[in-house]
């Protein structure tokens, strides 16, 4: 029993992880709150649909994604929110405009129902004498893979040596001979390209429609809300937080529950710790 909880609440953080990671870059490194970052996951949850619909191989989804997400990344980030860094709410604003038509996009292509796409392999795996999903057991062991390896580029790598001076002062970055424009950019295509292939990932596991987008947008800006911006080890705190609080309401009482608990427990972090339990100083 104790095993089989705490397995799940390894999945429920993987799967928060998984989802909040592309907007924790944006936010973070970037300062724009991109709205549109739930339809980034969906456009990758229906890059699945359009590879099985056409009989391919599934793994085709993650090309697919990763090339509709940065080209739509690109434009969005070239034509509206580039020229409003520095503007949160403008680019707030501008980046909720694209989630809508993103959002009616797929709409007018599919319908708003839901869209069949193949489950995950029913298989699964003895963990100590309790059988758990493979599918799901490979989710967390990717994602943890996934957080190691950013890590170790963000603090070791060139180019994350020049992102931490882009953000630390812009100014004195652009006078070293550091092209801001362009490392803001792949900055934030790398961010909405993670979150297609968050999609990919989850599509054989949720219910793939227009308007999943809006729960992962809101339990990411939890996540980001509790942990703090900036650093990937305020990502992992939040999302810990966050998915275990979520799990342990929900399996003492309701799924309902567990989701009231989340949204109040992050009014109280914006109210009496609005820059989260681990800061960027």
């Amino acid at each position: 029993m104790l095993l089989s909880y705490l397995l799940n609440l390894g999945y429920a953080c993987a799967a928060l992880a998984l989802t909040t990671i592309g907007l924790a870059i944006v936010f973070g490194l970037l300062g724009v709150l991109n709205m549109a970052h739930g339809d980034f996951i969906m456009l990758g949850a229906y890059s699945v649909v359009v590879v099985q619909r056409l009989g391919l191989p599934a793994l085709l989804a993650i090309p697919v994604a990763i090339v509709v997400c940065a080209i739509v990344g690109w434009i969005v980030e070239r034509l509206l929110v580039r020229p409003l860094y520095q503007r949160p709410f403008d680019t707030l604003l501008a980046t909720w405009g694209v989630s809508i038509l993103l959002r009616e996009g797929v709409v007018a292509l599919f319908g708003k129902g839901y869209q069949d796409v193949a489950g995950a392999d029913g298989a699964s795996i003895d963990v100590l004498g309790t059988p758990y999903p493979a599918f799901r057991l490979a989710m967390m062991f990717a994602v943890g893979l996934a957080f190691a390896g950013l890590a170790a580029w963000y603090s070791r790598s060139q180019t994350g040596a020049r992102i931490r001076g882009m953000v630390a002062n812009p100014l004195l970055a652009k006078a070293a001979g550091i092209n801001t424009t362009r490392l803001a950019s792949g900055t934030f295509i790398t961010g909405v390209v993670l979150a297609g292939l968050a999609g990919v990932l989850l599509a054989p596991i949720v219910r793939v429609e227009p308007y999943m987008g809006l729960d992962y947008l809101l339990n990411s800006f939890f996540v980001l809300v509790v942990g703090g911006l900036g650093s990937l080890l305020g990502l992992a705190v939040g999302t810990f937080v966050i998915g275990g609080t979520q799990v342990a309401v929900s399996s003492f009482m309701d799924q309902t529950s567990g989701y009231t608990a989340v949204l109040i427990l992050s009014i109280y972090f914006l109210w009496s710790r609005p820059n989260g339990l681990v800061s960027r100083r």
